[in-house]
């Protein structure tokens, strides 16, 4: 299942600032489709955390942020419109960056791309 999601609601840093992510449910991937005024990795892996799912970067795994609430886990979910907190491991001001995600579009059908995504296959 491929899930696009999209977090905002950035105030502190730039009333504009977003980012654009699309999970693979599968592989426990994600990469930056879009963004502006947000500092993302382009791609990583995903792992469920406490109450949410962490984002992890490609290139050394440190935690990119965490989307409070979206669980990939189980099989009633995400649907398009569910939404929730996300906190993006940038400081500013001596605390963590705080904004909002939500689930934009849930595609469950999706075909083998024809190039690879991922810089980690082969």
């Amino acid at each position: 299942m491929r899930v696009t999601v999209h977090l905002d609601s950035f105030d502190q840093l730039d009333p504009s600032a977003y980012a654009i992510v699309w999970v693979d449910t599968e592989t426990k991937k994600w990469s930056r489709e879009g963004h502006a005024g947000v500092n993302l990795s382009e791609w990583g892996q995903c792992r469920p955390s406490p109450g949410g799912t962490t984002l992890l970067a490609c290139e050394d795994q440190h935690e990119v942020c965490t989307l409070e609430g979206l669980d990939l886990a189980t099989g009633e979910g995400p649907f398009e419109g569910e939404c929730g907190g996300v906190r993006l491991n940038q400081r500013l001001n001596a605390g963590l960056l705080e904004g909002r995600w939500h689930v934009q579009c849930v595609d469950e059908c999706v075909p083998d791309p024809e190039d690879g995504l991922f810089a980690d296959e082969a």
